[in-house]
């Protein structure tokens, strides 16, 4: 049964993140900014339909989707690229492919708790969030 991400997130941990802007070819100006930020997550999940904001001082990014479905991704609020991008549930977990130009990226979603967890995947590099419901 897929989880309830319903619900306002606040980041407690971010490990290595850098590394995973590295894979995404993010100038280093651009990653020495973004790994001082503690991005907030608001998300409203209604059956298929899941809406995910993430929130930081610096940028913005929503990511509006049914699961199940591939759509085109604008990811000029990440690294300036857009992508096919489908996202489904395996189990309790939420789980993004995302093709394009970098190999092996997506994430996974899933709460253990009152924790919401991603793990976010490029080119061989993997950087691990948890956040903190509110």
């Amino acid at each position: 049964m897929p989880a309830d991400l319903n619900g306002y997130w606040k980041m407690i941990s971010n490990d290595n993140f850098e590394e995973y802007l590295k894979a995404l070819e993010v100038n280093i100006a651009i990653r020495k900014i973004a790994t001082l930020l503690k991005p907030d997550k608001d998300i409203v999940h209604n059956g298929d339909h899941i809406i995910i904001k993430t929130l930081s001082t610096f940028k913005n990014y929503n990511m509006d989707f049914h699961v199940g479905k591939e759509f085109e991704e604008d990811l000029s609020g990440v690294d300036d690229r857009k992508c096919k991008t489908t996202v489904t549930w395996e189990g309790d977990k939420l789980v993004c492919v995302q093709k394009g130009e970098i190999e092996g990226r997506g994430w996974t979603h899933w709460v253990d708790g009152d924790e919401l967890h991603l793990e976010l995947r490029a080119a061989g590099a993997v950087c691990k969030q948890v956040f903190k419901k509110t």
